[in-house]
């Protein structure tokens, strides 16, 4: 159907912390917006929830992977050089994975049921069995 199998890499850092595709949608769109409120709203989440995610960033490396300015006019956020160097090593070693993957998405591609529906109820979903 002309559609590859993608892998998705989270990683779980020895101090506890972790990398995955949330933390690098967050800088991201901090990236494009300028401002942690905007990347909330692009993203859909709450301004706390970025807040904390992009704290949680900054305290899981020793450098600073976004830095904030609260209350400049033209943005009150931008990414680091240290955070475009750990987007840079994400996006690595997800083009690493994905290659020495390949050929096993490949078979297990080739036995998808194109015709699943991921938001159909299961089957005896919502019957009454008492």
């Amino acid at each position: 159907m002309g559609k590859e199998a993608q892998v998705a890499i989270e990683i779980r850092l020895p101090n506890g912390g972790t990398f995955g595709p949330q933390e690098l949608a967050l800088i991201e769109a901090i990236r494009a917006q300028r401002s942690i409120i905007g990347a909330s709203r692009a993203l859909g989440l709450s301004y706390r929830k970025c807040w904390l995610d992009s704290d949680a960033l900054n305290r899981t490396f020793e450098s600073t992977v976004i830095a904030t300015f609260p209350g400049r006019r033209d943005g009150g956020a931008q990414i680091t050089p240290f955070g475009e160097r750990l987007v840079a090593l994400y996006r690595s070693i997800e083009r690493h994975a994905g290659g020495a993957a390949k050929l096993s998405l490949n078979e297990l591609t080739d036995s998808l049921d194109w015709s699943f529906d991921p938001k159909a109820k299961p089957a005896g979903a919502g019957r009454d069995l008492g």
